[in-house]
């Protein structure tokens, strides 16, 4: 159900200028009644200045005649508050990750060339400037910038820089976007371990004298028996 923009405010209003139920208060503005009744005894944590809710378009003055003559009765809202939704501008990036962006970017200029400044201004939600700044080392912490993956760092999801890095492709004339490479290290790795962990079973194996079949090069094969 709909709740007016500032719920507080209108109880706090109603209370006031209506003989309208505590319940009735608390169902219209979405609150506990037990909110209701601090806001009437003023025992609310702060005083709060009275939202009106009819001349805010919520509420029809009828509405709220036919709910005092009725207790039963439950108010309908007119509209609901408007959302404000985001269209244009650059994307925000929340304080805590903003020092992540270098780090993102030299990532992509690194690892996809083929993409625009346009696009990664875009995705990352920075501004040309700095990308200049990174690509060309000329950024005041070009030190301290380490390229790490931006989808990993929270700044961008992998869909949208997948689908970038295809745009960019298509209008750069390649057929194939590059490989993703960013998992073959944690690859190498996996098989390292793998490969030790067969190498032990059969070390364990062998000081056990248990007759292990082996294949070529000592491995243990695990689907024999």
């Amino acid at each position: 159900m709909a709740q007016p923009l500032m719920p507080h405010a209108t109880a706090s209003w109603l209370v006031d200028n209506t003989a309208l139920s505590f319940e009735q208060i608390a169902d219209f503005c979405g609150l506990h009644i037990l909110e209701v009744q601090a806001i009437a005894d003023d025992t609310a944590a702060t005083k709060l200045t009275g939202r009106d809710p009819v001349r805010a378009h919520e509420v029809t003055q009828e509405e709220i005649d036919k709910a005092q003559a009725d207790p039963d009765y439950r108010m309908t809202m007119t509209k609901g508050p408007e959302q404000v939704r985001r269209t244009k501008g650059p994307r925000y990036t929340p304080v805590s990750k903003r020092q992540d962006k270098p780090d993102g970017i030299a990532w992509i200029i690194r690892n996809h060339p083929e993409i625009t400044d346009g696009q990664i201004s875009q995705l990352i939600g920075t501004t040309r400037t700095t990308i200049a700044a990174i690509r060309d080392r000329s950024h005041w912490n070009i030190a301290n910038i380490t390229p790490k993956d931006p989808v990993t760092l929270g700044l961008t999801s992998q869909r949208e820089l997948d689908a970038a890095v295809s745009k960019a492709a298509k209008a750069a004339g390649i057929e194939n976007a590059p490989t993703d490479t960013r998992l073959d290290g944690d690859r190498e790795a996996l098989i390292a371990s793998l490969r030790a962990e067969r190498e032990q079973a059969a070390r364990d194996a062998e000081h056990a004298g248990e007759d292990a079949p082996t294949l070529p090069g000592g491995f243990v094969d695990p689907f024999r028996r």
